[in-house]
């Protein structure tokens, strides 16, 4: 999965894997990489994951913007 996420992030021309995001948490906004995302969805339970994967390959094929799930997937993991 982690593969997976790192190659769709690297195809996307719009960010790097290491660009930074702000995301509201309950402790206020906070800073974080794609990459934090990506480990995150690659330490979650294998049917979180592929629920993940299955989104993204819907949105993709939408063309819509990954990046936007992604950054709300963030959310979970704010702190």
């Amino acid at each position: 999965m982690k593969k997976y996420l790192e190659t769709l992030i690297s195809e996307k021309s719009a960010h790097d894997i290491d660009d930074m995001f702000e995301v509201e948490g309950p402790s206020g906004t906070n800073w974080m990489a794609y990459q934090n995302v990506v480990d995150a969805i690659a330490a979650a339970p294998k049917a979180e994951q592929t629920a993940i994967r299955n989104m993204l390959v819907r949105i993709d094929f939408a063309n819509g913007d990954v990046f936007d799930y992604l950054r709300h997937l963030a959310q979970a993991i704010a702190i």
